[in-house]
């Protein structure tokens, strides 16, 4: 009788136990059923992390997936030169299974095989802020960097009145954006100002240190120089650096984004003038873009996130105010 009460026992308790595991029932996804599952996630990788502008790029990204009930994943590389990181990054979201991808390319060659594998996997991928050789993407969510460029040369031709030697800080080589940046002023200098002269050019590479030792040469090098157009956060802001040590104020600039040090030149009066993009918008519409493509909804090609040339006056704006505030 005993036996039998044990034996029993142990069948409700296997009984209880196969209910309570059937109502844990794993789908096909292997997500547990009746749960809700794991919250859907999107990787977002900038080029890097550590200036305001990604920053800006994060809080965008952010936005949108949390209004879209999206988990965001952000990871990049610390330098914006460090392709191996950035491709090994898309590979461990790859493992992660990510529902999707928003990628600002380090080069626009270099990412090509990353950008085609998500495609093959049919893994949406937004492209933002640079551009890719390829067309395996789902969106382009960018400034016009080459419009950006050319409103950069037609500032510089305005406050040299269209005559002077100048020089061009330039980024990295095989960075899409500011590439289209750097052809953009100078096409536009050669083509409107044909009294300006581009004297000398030189890669600031990615951090502001590195960009302010290339300015220092070129300013010791041009010792008649007008006018300097530096093409990006860390070589506008190491640029400004160089025409403040070397006590230069004859040289007029104009640089590009939004840094706290380039604003506060520019309200300074030292520096003329800056081309601004909204980094918030890139990483908004590039979340959004990734969801709308898993939703089976249709998405534009192409999103142009608009370019700002700001001066000292302009700052008042309230539209240029709304856009600063966000970086």
């Amino acid at each position: 009788m005993k036996q039998t009460l044990i034996l029993a026992s142990l069948i409700a308790a296997c009984l209880t136990l196969a209910t309570g595991c059937g109502n844990k029932s794993e789908d096909a996804s292997g997500k547990a059923a009746g749960t809700g599952g794991a919250k859907h996630s999107i990787a977002v990788i900038p080029k890097g992390t550590t200036h305001i502008y990604w920053q800006s790029v994060h809080a965008g990204a952010k936005a949108a997936g949390d209004e879209l009930g999206y988990e965001i994943l952000w990871n990049g590389p610390e330098r914006e030169t460090d392709r191996e990181r950035q491709i090994q990054i898309i590979e461990d979201f790859i493992v992660q299974k990510v529902d999707g991808i928003v990628l600002a390319p380090l080069d626009r060659k270099a990412l090509v095989p990353s950008v085609e594998k998500l495609s093959s996997l049919n893994l949406p991928c937004a492209i933002i802020d640079s551009g890719i050789d390829t067309d395996k993407y789902i969106c382009f969510a960018a400034t016009d960097n080459y419009q950006g460029g050319v409103l950069a040369a037609r500032r510089m031709g305005k406050i040299l009145d269209g005559k002077g030697k100048v020089v061009v800080i330039k980024y990295v080589p095989g960075s899409g954006s500011t590439t289209d940046r750097e052809n953009g002023f100078i096409d536009t200098i050669k083509k409107e100002f044909t009294g300006i002269q581009i004297v000398d050019m030189k890669y600031g590479q990615d951090t502001v240190e590195t960009a302010l030792q290339a300015t220092e040469d070129l300013l010791t090098k041009q010792p008649d120089l007008q006018g300097l157009f530096a093409c990006n956060a860390s070589t506008a802001v190491g640029a400004f650096q160089a025409l403040q040590s070397q006590k230069r104020p004859e040289v007029k600039m104009v640089g590009f984004d939004a840094e706290k040090a380039l604003i506060n030149g520019l309200q300074a009066g030292q520096i003329d003038a800056l081309v601004v993009q909204n980094p918030y918008k890139m990483g908004y519409e590039g979340v959004k873009a990734v969801v709308a493509k898993i939703k089976g909804q249709p998405v534009e090609k192409k999103l142009d996130t608009g370019v700002e040339v700001i001066t000292k006056a302009s700052l008042e704006d309230p539209k240029i105010k709304d856009m600063l505030k966000l970086q």
